[in-house]
């Protein structure tokens, strides 16, 4: 499987297109539909992984924020695909945007 230009209305960076506000329109992980991504408590203790793998989501997402392309990505996990590395930083995305973080607060 080749390097893939994921739509959804972001801009790009490198190979992978940035998650923006045209992607989740004021939408929340309970209200969104995701098709390649699942969580069941009886898989990695209910840890958010791509469908039908044992790979998390958090997985993904961190060799992307380590500068790995989707080549790079699919080549080290060969059940996954393109399509797989964009859904996972689509939900990382939602899943920030429906969480408060904590920050740190000045001195």
């Amino acid at each position: 499987m080749g390097a893939h230009q994921a739509g959804g209305g972001g801009s790009h960076v490198g190979n992978f297109e940035a998650v923006s506000s045209k992607t989740l329109p004021g939408r929340t992980l309970s209200c969104m539909a995701f098709e390649r991504i699942s969580v069941d408590h009886e898989i990695m203790g209910g840890v958010p992984c791509i469908r039908g793998t044992r790979i998390p989501v958090a997985t993904v997402v961190t060799l992307v924020a380590d500068g790995k392309d989707v080549e790079a990505i699919t080549a080290e996990f060969p059940q996954i695909d393109a399509e797989d590395v964009h859904e996972s930083l689509v939900y990382a995305a939602a899943a920030v945007r429906e969480r408060e973080l904590p920050l740190r607060t000045p001195a």
